[in-house]
C-alpha cells in the first residue's frame, strides 16, 4: 500500500519512539527461499518500502516477526533486524527445540526476544514444545509469541497461566468476534490478561469479521486495554499477507483505530512507546 502523505495522530501529538510491533519483511526468493509446505506465496515486501510507510506515519521502532512461508530459517527476519539497526528494531524468531543454546544467544545478539508459536499456517513450532522452550528462553528474558485459535487459547490456559516467560497472543488472540462479548474464548483471554505475565497485539482486522470500519473489535479492544493497559502493544502486519477474500487494510485507519481504543494520549503513548520498550528492551 501506498504511503500517506498526510498527518497522522503521531506526528499531530508528536509521539516519539513510537514502535510497530507486528511487522513481515519478505526479501528476494532467491536469497530466502520459501518452505515448500506454506500456505501461501507473498510478493516481496522490502524493508524500504516499509520504512518510507514506517515514516508517513511517524513510527520509528519495529519488531520484525518471522512469517510462516519461512518456516524455520530465520535468515531473512534477522538479516532485515541487522539492516535496521539495533536502535530501532527487535525480531521474534521461529525455532523449535533442535535449536541450541549458543544459536539462541547468537540470535539474542542480533535482537531476537521472542519465539513464534504458530499452530494456525504450516510450519509451526508443535504445541508440545511450549514449556521446554518457555524454560530454555527464560535466562534471555524472551518470551513467546502465541499465534493461536480461540478455541486453543482456552485449551492452553493453565499451561500459559504457568508459563515461567511472558506470553504475547497475536492478533488480538484470533477469537471468535462473532460470538460476542460474553463468548468463553474471549473470557479466556480476558482473564489470562489479569495474570501479570500475559500481553496481547491490538491487531484487530484479521479477528474482525464485519470489515472496514472494524466496528465489531472496538469492544474487545477496549476490554483488552481496560485489563492490561500497561501489557497491550500494536501493530501494522504490514504487508498484510495472505489476505485472500479480505478487504486489504489501510494503515493510516489502522493507526487512527487504536487511537480511538485507547481513549487519551496517555494511554496512546503507552500503547505505541512505554510498553513495547519494556516488552522488547528498547
Amino acid at each position: 500500500m501506498a504511503a500517506s502523505d498526510t498527518a497522522t495522530p503521531l506526528a499531530e501529538q508528536r509521539i516519539t519512539r513510537a514502535t510497530d510491533c507486528h511487522l513481515h519483511i519478505f526479501g528476494p526468493p532467491d536469497r530466502y527461499p520459501f518452505t515448500s509446505d506454506r500456505a501461501y506465496t507473498p510478493p516481496e515486501a522490502s524493508l524500504a518500502s516499509y520504512d518510507a510507510l514506517a515514516a508517513s506515519l511517524g513510527l520509528e521502532r519495529m519488531v520484525i516477526v518471522q512469517p510462516s512461508v519461512y518456516g524455520k530459517d530465520n535468515r531473512c527476519t534477522l538479516d532485515m533486524t541487522d539492516l535496521a539497526g539495533r536502535d530501532r528494531a527487535r525480531a521474534v524468531i521461529v525455532v523449535d527445540n533442535s535449536v541450541s543454546d549458543s544459536q539462541l544467544r547468537d540470535m539474542h545478539d542480533r535482537g531476537a526476544r521472542a519465539i513464534r508459536i504458530n499452530a494456525l499456517t504450516p510450519a509451526g513450532v508443535p504445541l508440545d514444545q511450549i514449556q521446554t522452550l518457555a524454560r530454555r528462553i527464560a535466562p534471555l528474558g524472551w518470551h513467546l509469541q502465541f499465534w493461536i485459535s480461540g478455541p486453543q487459547i482456552v485449551a492452553l490456559t493453565d499451561v500459559i497461566l504457568a508459563l515461567p516467560v511472558p506470553v504475547v497472543f497475536d492478533h488480538m488472540g484470533q477469537f471468535a468476534v462473532e460470538e460476542g462479548m460474553n463468548h468463553p474464548e474471549l473470557r479466556a483471554l480476558l482473564r489470562l490478561l489479569e495474570a501479570d505475565h500475559c500481553w496481547v497485539k491490538l491487531c484487530g482486522y484479521r479477528v474482525s469479521k464485519k470489515g472496514p470500519p472494524y466496528d465489531d473489535v472496538r469492544a474487545p479492544a477496549e476490554a483488552m486495554i481496560a485489563a492490561a493497559p500497561t501489557r497491550c502493544v500494536w501493530g501494522t502486519d504490514w504487508p498484510h499477507p495472505h489476505m485472500q477474500d479480505k478487504p486489504y487494510p489501510d494503515d493510516r485507519f489502522l493507526l487512527d483505530l487504536l487511537s480511538n481504543w485507547a481513549g487519551d494520549e496517555a494511554t496512546l503513548r503507552r500503547i505505541l512507546v512505554d510498553n513495547p520498550a519494556k516488552l522488547y528492551g528498547f
